[in-house]
């Protein structure tokens, strides 16, 4: 057959196969060949729809993407006064090694790499999540292809979420990749950027292919059901759906409640209409790693060696070895009660300019040694409650070397080999939670405060892991109860040292906890265990096994305030006590 017979034939398939759909308008084929793009677009056209058909086409092979200076189209949604304006220019940039191997298996297309991955680019690290393709009318014999990705900040944890399209043939014929991000999870820097990448395509067996997609067929899989807000409302019509929403709609992300084994989700929202991969969204952990790294991974060595919250940070970390460290415990790191600071009030050493010494250097020893040297002892170990993340970047150090310390542990990670191996592995979450922030050196140290990426049935298993399973998988509890307890508030004698400013605020254990007595009306004080990130991030676990998550990143009080919620929450099994 000629070719110009082959092409006819080929569209005429494609045509019958979506039933004679007409060829769409918005990232047509002429425009990924050839076209512009002009101005970000609504993301449902980065999406199959009804009239799309099985892809004729197999992908199988190496994608690489390109732009050289500064992205064209960018629009500047909040002036990013923490980013210097030679940041912003790298910022503004497409990563020059954007080169990552893809597989297909039906309509899915599956990186071999997940997690954040490390490289060349001044200000971004890609993450790359399994996406879709499919074939449409008037694409002329091309198989669509479309792949939720993000770019996260390097040596941080902000999180910007965009889609990639193009087209393809399996014998390596290939468009244009349009490539739109249009939200973030991220404070200080939110910005729209749209490109027409160059695009190729080289088609080879792929090393690992299998593996990836067998490994995504099992996260899939594992995920609890997803149904919609609406369908909360229809499944349990006491509950108005509008007061899970809390803060500004300019700082939302997503939110939801996991009940009864259910994980009931709002849409992902953008600037330019729904996310159309929310299941594949990446959520930025920030602080919510203080829960869900640092006191996971004490609560397991606990476990396994009892002992272990009292090990003594000078023992383990060398650059903590003067006065203002001694005979401060695993523990008390963890609880935020070091006695090191330079002042008590709410989160003020937190939020001063300097703690730069921790969150700007790339490598483990500047870190380290801000962590060790930055506050002065001001008070007994365990008495005094005042928040730093370095005093949790210390504790990860010490983490590292006491589990590196046990026999037949010599060279294991702290994250790799215990947090992921030994508890997220087994809860069977998304390989994207295979990967952590590092120091970027031959130490390679776990951030262990922040800087994990999750997905929302991540956070949705997790959520259940706490509040309905206690820490156990498989009915085998992974966890030093007692630890486990008093940080969940099952332990009425332990509720945690004050928070500064806040009598209806305690953390203890790397969790937070609220008080809802005066919110809900109730007798008896009722205090409810949360974990909580950077901008508006709350990850809340209620005593009736509720579990209720924001993600926003505004920083608006708002956006933290769960108290409307947590009314809503009370009719599904009254938790006043």
């Amino acid at each position: 057959m000629k070719a110009g017979a082959a092409w006819v034939a080929a569209t005429i398939a494609a045509a019958a196969l979506s039933g004679g759909a007409q060829a769409r308008t918005t990232l047509d084929y002429a425009t990924l060949m050839t076209g512009t793009y002009g101005a970000p677009v609504d993301f449902a056209a980065f999406a199959a729809d009804g009239h799309s058909a099985a892809p004729t086409n197999s992908f199988s092979g190496t994608l690489t993407l390109r732009f050289a200076g500064m992205l064209p189209h960018h629009t500047l949604i909040a002036d990013p006064a923490y980013v210097e304006p030679a940041g912003l220019a790298t910022a503004l940039t497409w990563p020059a090694d954007f080169s990552y191997p893809f597989v297909q298996a039906g309509d899915a297309l599956v990186p071999t790499r997940r997690g954040a991955i490390a490289g060349t680019h001044g200000w971004w690290e890609v993450i790359l999540e399994p996406g879709r393709v499919w074939n449409e009318a008037g694409d002329r014999g091309y198989t669509r292809a479309a792949i939720p990705f993000s770019l996260q900040e390097k040596n941080a944890n902000c999180t910007h979420n965009g889609v990639l399209m193009f087209l393809f043939r399996s014998d390596g014929a290939v468009s244009k990749t349009a490539m739109q991000i249009t939200s973030e999870t991220c404070q200080y820097l939110q910005v729209d950027l749209w490109a027409l990448l160059e695009t190729e395509y080289r088609p080879a067996a792929v090393a690992g292919g299998e593996a990836a997609l067998a490994a995504y067929r099992a996260e899939r899989g594992a995920r609890l059901p997803r149904r919609s807000l609406t369908q909360l409302h229809a499944d349990y019509p006491q509950l108005d759906i509008d007061a899970l929403a809390i803060g500004a709609a300019e700082g939302h992300t997503l939110h939801g409640l996991v009940l009864d084994g259910v994980n009931y989700m709002s849409d992902c929202t953008t600037r330019s209409g729904a996310y159309p991969y929310c299941d594949e969204l990446d959520l930025p952990s920030y602080s919510l790693a203080k829960s869900a790294f640092a006191a996971l991974a004490l609560m397991r060595l606990q476990a396994l060696q009892p002992g272990a919250k009292s090990q003594l940070i000078s023992t383990h970390v060398p650059q903590c070895r003067r006065g203002s460290w001694a005979g401060v415990t695993f523990l008390q790191t963890l609880d935020m009660a070091t006695g090191n600071y330079d002042s008590a009030d709410f989160e003020a050493d937190e939020l001063d300019a300097r703690t730069a010494g921790l969150f700007v250097p790339p490598d483990h020893r500047s870190k380290i040694r801000y962590s060790c040297e930055a506050y002065p002892h001001r008070a007994p170990p365990g008495t005094r409650w005042a928040y730093h993340t370095s005093d949790t970047y210390v504790l990860g150090t010490a983490l590292a070397h006491y589990l590196r310390s046990l026999p037949g542990h010599h060279h294991d990670d702290l994250y790799r080999d215990l947090v992921y191996a030994q508890i997220y592995a087994p809860l069977q979450l998304s390989a994207t939670t295979a990967v952590t922030r590092r120091s970027y050196d031959g130490v390679a140290q776990p951030f262990t405060g922040w800087g994990l990426t999750f997905k929302p049935a991540d956070i949705a298993r997790m959520g259940r892991f706490f509040a309905v399973d206690h820490g156990a998988i498989a009915g085998k509890a992974m966890l030093d109860g007692r630890m486990l307890d008093a940080a969940l508030q099952r332990d009425a004698a332990q509720r945690g040292l004050p928070v500064a400013g806040y009598d209806n605020l305690r953390y203890q254990h790397g969790f937070w906890a609220r008080n809802l007595q005066t919110v809900l009306g109730c007798a008896h004080d009722t205090w409810v265990p949360f974990m909580s990130g950077f901008g508006g991030i709350s990850l809340v676990l209620f005593p009736n096994g509720v579990v209720y998550y924001n993600f926003a990143d505004d920083a608006k009080p708002a956006s933290f305030d769960w108290a409307v919620p947590a009314r809503e929450v009370r009719k599904l099994g009254d938790y006043c006590q």
